[in-house]
Parts: structure tokens; C-alpha cells; sequence
């Protein structure tokens, strides 16, 4: 079995007197693409901000390749190979090229050309577009270019919090050959989500229900469960 990237275990986390997670855990192989589902409010986000170092756990722990991270600073995250990508992802004032700047500003210079170069292969639109604001992209482009900037750092691991979200149906299959592309180059997934769609691509799938998730199903127990279906995407499938 190929081995962990990130363990989660034991987690808790909330804002204020507000508890939001309970005792999460959950865990992320090399190379593996895990998709957490739950309805709004279910904790995703919340999560995914303790994981990037956006919001402190308030007990548990995070571990990335071993190594306990709980308490280290997001940027350090970074430079680990641990990326986060909100659902915005993208600074809307920069240029699409400034955003992929940002996104390499924890690698050294070779590097971040090396990247920049492969990104604009990967996203044709965006070497196309590379000197206008980010603001003047469609929905799509935007996503694609959050997608781009989070990749810029060289990740080992990318977690997304509903990359689906305000896409058409169309728009969201192209979000989806995007990430297929990086999941067959080794890129591990993490993807928060509520589209029934992103099933395709997951190795792994975690349910958050109250601050709590359970244990690993695979995608077609997922299909196959009517409670799940509808449950999470409110239909069959």
C-alpha cells in the first residue's frame, strides 16, 4: 500500500464558542485523490482551513509525510507541499500571471519559471490572456487560473473547497479533465465537494455529517447507496 501523505486524526476545530469539527479523521495516501462530501454547514471548509494553517485546531493532530504540522504556519505548509485553493482561489485585481507569481512565491526562481511554462501549456487560455486582470475571466477561466496559481507552489498535495461551485455543468467537466491531468502526474487530491461529478476522479470518499467523517467508502459504494445519493446530491444517480 502506498504510503500516507497527510493524516488527519482526532481533530477539532470551531470559531469562538462555536464547535464546528469532532474528532475528524481521516487520511490521504501519495498519489490518491479523496473526495469529502457534506451538505453546507457539514464542516468542509472549516477543515480544509485547519489543514492549510488558516484557522488553528483546537485539539487532534495534522500530519504531513510523519511529521506533525498541527501548530506551523501556513507558509511553512507550503514550502512542504501542502496547497489550499478556496473556492475564490484567485486574486481578481492581478494579472493572470501575477497570480501565478504569487503562487510560486515559496519556490526558488527556476523553478517558478519551470512551472509558469508548464501551467501555459496545461491552460492554453491563460498564456493566451496572461497580461489582463484576472477580473475580465469568464467563471471557468477563473477556476482554471485558481487551479494554476495553487499548482504554481509545486504541491504535493492540493486541497479545493468545492471547485464545482458556480460553474456550469459544462465548465465543471473541463475542471475535471484539468484535474484528471494532475491527479496522472502524481498529484494527490483533496477535494471538498458536492457535485456528484468529482466521484470520477476518486481513488477514496470521506462523509463529513455534523463535524464528524466517517470511514473511507470507495466511489461505487457512494453510487450504490441510495441513503448517500440522497443525502449529499439529492437525486439518483
Amino acid at each position: 500500500m502506498t504510503s500516507a501523505l497527510l493524516e488527519i486524526a482526532g481533530l477539532h476545530a470551531g470559531y469562538g464558542s462555536i464547535r464546528v469539527l469532532w474528532g475528524v479523521d481521516l487520511a490521504v495516501r501519495t498519489g490518491e485523490t479523496a473526495v469529502l462530501l457534506g451538505a453546507n454547514g457539514a464542516g468542509k471548509t472549516t477543515l480544509l482551513k485547519c489543514l492549510a494553517g488558516l484557522l488553528p485546531a483546537r485539539g487532534g493532530a495534522i500530519r504531513w509525510r510523519g511529521e506533525d504540522i498541527t501548530r506551523l504556519p501556513a507558509r511553512v505548509r507550503v514550502r512542504r507541499g501542502l496547497c489550499h485553493m478556496s473556492e475564490l482561489g484567485i486574486f481578481p485585481d492581478l494579472t493572470i500571471a501575477e497570480n501565478l507569481d504569487l503562487g510560486a512565491l515559496f519556490v526558488d526562481r527556476a523553478t517558478a519559471r519551470r512551472r509558469r511554462a508548464e501551467l501555459y501549456t496545461l491552460f492554453p487560455i491563460l498564456a493566451e490572456r496572461r497580461h489582463a486582470a484576472a477580473a475580465t475571466l469568464s467563471g471557468g477561466q477563473r477556476k482554471m487560473l485558481g487551479i494554476a496559481r495553487a499548482l504554481a507552489a509545486e504541491p504535493a498535495l492540493l486541497a479545493m473547497d468545492e471547485p464545482s461551485a458556480g460553474l456550469s455543468p459544462k465548465l465543471v467537466g473541463t475542471v475535471i479533465e484539468s484535474l484528471a491531468r494532475c491527479r496522472a502526474a502524481g498529484l494527490a487530491l483533496l477535494i471538498a465537494e458536492q457535485n456528484v461529478r468529482f466521484l470520477d476522479l476518486a481513488d477514496t470518499v470521506f462523509t463529513l455529517e455534523g463535524g464528524r467523517a466517517a470511514a473511507a467508502l470507495t466511489p461505487d459504494a457512494v453510487r450504490q447507496d441510495d441513503r448517500l445519493r440522497r443525502a449529499y446530491f439529492g437525486m439518483g444517480m
